[in-house]
């Protein structure tokens, strides 16, 4: 790992254990690309578009989902998890809301912080907590780690 990389990932570490601000990171740039993304995502879970869903998540074996204890390794395994749990289900995939607090690291890492919700359409109303990282690649903005929980 370069010393720039550690530096960057040293940074966000400090920000998700102390809360410091960025202040000094690059502009918002990345934050606006990366709130456009989470909306085309939210927008395509709620017509039903899982595809488009995932088309926000880096397309690897190196993404990490990490939910409710269990630790998911990479983009296949991921989809097959939202197919399981939300598509194969006879209660469907319901509405998304998504509120996450974005805050660019350096000039291609945004880090996001935030709450998830659900209405499904038997009434239930999962939700919890995420936290995401967000690389720029050369195929742009995506997803490269999700941790979300639900209370």
């Amino acid at each position: 790992m370069t010393n720039m990389r550690f530096l960057t990932y040293l940074a966000a570490i400090l920000v998700l254990f102390t809360g410091v601000s960025g202040s000094t990171a690059p502009g918002a740039r990345g934050t606006l690309a990366v709130q456009g993304l989470l909306d085309r995502q939210v927008a395509a879970w709620n017509r039903g578009d899982l595809d488009g869903y995932m088309a926000g998540y880096w397309k690897s074996d190196q993404l990490n989902f990490f939910s409710n204890g269990k630790k998911t390794m990479g983009w296949q395994p991921t989809l097959d998890h939202y197919r399981e749990r939300y598509q194969n289900n006879k209660n469907g995939m319901g509405k998304l809301t998504l509120k996450v607090e974005l805050e660019q690291l350096d000039e291609d890492l945004v880090l996001g912080r935030g709450e998830w919700s659900l209405i499904m359409p038997d009434g239930s109303t999962p939700h919890g907590l995420t936290t995401l990282i967000v690389r720029k690649l050369p195929e742009g903005w995506r997803i490269v780690h999700d941790h979300s929980c639900s209370d």
